[in-house]
């Protein structure tokens, strides 16, 4: 089987070519700008981005399913619009590759962020509403819309699952990810504040499975979340301390505030 990868060098990117190669896949890497995360690994490379097309083509002719995970993250508001870009305009142009190659299947990478966290006292799941709030943030849209964008490519014949993770951590996180550099931080003790708030954290291992598994198992147009163990943050600030002898910071934010500084896949 043949795997076109996009955003490979990525944190779950750099750990689904490593599940992918142990399971005998041939796979092919949609290189941006970074190669960190694929040093070394027997894959083919084409140099390319969401928003060229023609790079898309090339990557993605003769390939049996493509796995999308690129995308720009923001907790900052989308200046100059280039979320919006990669994560709308660049996934239809990731769906309209797929139909004109006639990829047997696309794996989207959405977020737990594209549904409405609205009652925040009920349990999320794929029944959700979307997050189409007028004050959400730039992200939470983007990846909305995006999946809007895989519902059209549905409507034309595209085999294609959308899968939403909750916050991610694990191995290979080389960049790191704005979730690692949290860790760093708390590692660090360079986070003096915490919040009564938490997370649901997913391992990276975890969702790279539930990726491939969506291969075979994926019904077409459905959501799939996948979430791992909720913590709070102090749970994980007592963690980290078990493991470095870091002591944990006991000044408490309001969860607004961590909110807007804690990044979310």
């Amino acid at each position: 089987m043949i795997a076109a990868v996009t955003g490979p060098s990525g944190h779950v990117g750099a750990n689904l070519v490593r599940h992918l190669i142990d399971e005998g896949w041939t796979v092919r890497a949609l290189v941006h700008d970074e190669e960190k995360g694929i040093e070394g690994l027997a894959i083919e490379r084409f140099n390319g981005d969401l928003l060229h097309r023609e790079s898309l083509d090339k990557c993605f002719r003769g390939a049996d399913v493509v796995f999308n995970l690129a995308g720009r993250i923001s907790i900052e508001g989308d200046p100059g619009g280039h979320v919006h870009r990669t994560n709308v305009e660049g996934t239809k142009n990731v769906v309209e590759a797929c139909l004109a190659c006639k990829v047997k299947k696309l794996v989207h990478f959405s977020s737990i962020h594209a549904f409405n966290p609205i009652p925040l006292d009920e349990e999320v799941d794929e029944s959700r509403s979307e997050d189409d709030r007028p004050t959400t943030a730039h992200y939470n849209r983007s990846k909305a819309e995006g999946e809007h964008e895989v519902r059209k490519g549905i409507d034309k014949g595209l085999n294609a699952v959308i899968l939403n993770p909750a916050s991610i951590i694990g191995p290979y996180d080389f960049a790191p990810s704005l979730m690692g550099e949290t860790f760093l931080k708390l590692y660090h003790g360079e986070l003096t504040a915490l919040s009564a708030g938490g997370f649901d954290f997913v391992d990276v291992r975890d969702v790279c499975q539930a990726a491939i598994a969506a291969v075979d198992h994926g019904k077409k147009g459905e959501n799939y979340l996948i979430s791992g163990q909720w913590l709070s943050v102090k749970e994980l600030a007592q963690k980290v301390k078990k493991v470095k002898g870091v002591k944990a910071p006991r000044i408490a934010l309001p969860f607004s505030f961590l909110y807007s500084i804690l990044p979310f896949v």
